[in-house]
């Protein structure tokens, strides 16, 4: 029987491989596709969008903070997975009622690891997950010593949002050499153009998601404007914030990005 502890401190043993999976985290969800559990899993969120045709095939739930506990009911799953940050303690508490819940934090790269190994055991599947885990390992590795670029990760418009160092997208910013000029801050603090500018930014990086800064020239122009001095750039999100087998790209994605930023200035 797979047993194994989850970020909770809480226990959770299968009294068999599970067969009907409800997952609330798409990173979670684009791996059970990757492991081949197509015919397990039973439920998804509304903003679990890889594989896409899993939306119209998977019953959906809610969203990841707004579940539909009926629709949960109804579905019978024997394993439920969970996130710290994508989903409610509340929300989490009532599912513990229903089926077997796994709640996984991820902060970092090495965390990200953990957790699809642990997936692995869960679901029978540690073959898989283990030469997905080699893979992602290998990649990372074979990055180069970035030269240090200082750089803000915006995530949010109106008001403006950043990470702090406690998050996964700080922990990838760190393997691309992109030094977070909020890594003395926690959790997503807000910041005004003005914080930015007293920062000596290389670059300040936009993200595609949850934002969408890539839709429209405007929703950067005013960034642009007031920081003559600094590079502006759109990014990804999914290679910085996605810890699936999303993170087969990353490395690849941050060597791209790398190439096209400029070569950081000499230190005011």
């Amino acid at each position: 029987m797979p047993t194994t502890t989850d970020a909770r401190g809480h226990t959770v043993t299968l009294d068999h491989r599970p067969r009907r999976i409800l997952s609330l985290v798409p990173s979670q969800t684009e791996l059970l596709a990757h492991l081949d559990l197509a015919d397990e899993v039973v439920g998804i969120t509304r903003f679990c969008e890889r594989p896409e045709h899993w939306r119209s095939e998977k019953a959906i739930v809610g969203g990841t903070k707004q579940v539909d506990f009926d629709t949960v009911r109804d579905l019978d799953p024997d394993l439920v997975l969970a996130n710290h940050e994508e989903n409610t303690a509340e929300d989490v508490e009532t599912l513990d009622e229903i089926a077997p819940v796994f709640v996984t934090e991820v902060k970092t790269v090495e965390d990200a690891l953990g957790m699809i190994r642990t997936v692995g055991t869960l679901t029978e599947t540690s073959d898989q997950t283990s030469t997905l885990v080699g893979k992602i390992i290998s990649r990372f590795e074979s990055l180069p010593d970035f030269t240090s670029l200082r750089a803000a990760y915006l995530i949010w418009r109106d008001p403006y949002m950043t990470v702090g160092n406690d998050t996964f997208i700080h922990d990838v910013m760190h393997w691309g050499g992109l030094e977070n000029a909020y890594g003395d801050q926690t959790r997503y603090p807000d910041v005004t153009i003005a914080d930015l500018a007293e920062q000596d930014l290389d670059v300040v990086l936009c993200s595609s998601e949850p934002f969408p800064f890539h839709e429209k020239d405007a929703f950067t122009a005013d960034l642009r404007e007031a920081l003559p001095d600094t590079s502006v750039e759109i990014v990804d999100g999914q290679p910085f914030s996605w810890y699936g087998p999303r993170l087969l790209d990353t490395p690849s994605y941050l060597k791209t990005l790398r190439e096209r930023l400029p070569t950081p200035a000499p230190r005011r």
